[in-house]
């Protein structure tokens, strides 16, 4: 829901792919692995985003539709 959250999902998308590139450029198989999961932390937290906005959308229509049957 928050911009620092979805900033903070995709610093470990860019930061992850960096690293992984690095270990495979390096051989360096730990790196490589330390970085596709970052990769995948990231894109975790994006998801987890994602689903809050539309929990939060669905929230507000369903307090609108609510509300149009009282008056």
């Amino acid at each position: 829901m928050g911009i620092e959250d979805k900033a903070d999902a995709k610093k470990d998308q860019v930061a992850g792919k960096a690293k992984e590139a690095a270990g495979k450029a390096t051989g360096d198989s730990k790196s490589e692995g330390e970085g596709k999961a970052q990769d995948l932390q990231g894109k975790i937290k994006d998801t987890t985003e994602q689903v809050k906005d539309t929990a939060s959308d669905l929230k507000d229509k369903a307090k609108g539709f609510t509300d149009g049957f009282g008056k």
